[in-house]
């Protein structure tokens, strides 16, 4: 049984986690062009080392990421997001002007 650290529930069986992708820098939405958003969304560098990865604890709707070397399949290190963002991003749809 492979076993992953949840930075909220600790230790769980792989089983509960769901795959998110590949941490990857966000282009603004308001300014890049639609095929940039496209690669952003839809391809990944598929690259044999270590990566970092979005996961979820399923049953908690917890994500954190991951750093994992995609040869080997080991995890070599869990954490919480807020060490990497300070604040979250807001995909809302602006008001219209009234």
């Amino acid at each position: 049984m492979k076993i992953m650290t949840c930075p909220l529930n600790g230790p769980r069986n792989i089983s509960e986690f769901t795959y998110g992708g590949e941490l990857k820098q966000m282009p603004d939405a308001n300014t890049c062009s639609v095929a940039e958003w496209a690669d952003y969304v839809f391809n990944s560098e598929n690259l044999l080392g270590v990566v970092t990865e979005w996961w979820m604890h399923t049953p908690s709707s917890y994500w954190f990421l991951v750093e994992r070397h995609t040869g080997s399949d080991e995890i070599l290190r869990t954490f919480d997001p807020r060490e990497l963002f300070d604040q979250r991003v807001d995909f809302a749809a602006p008001e219209a002007a009234q």
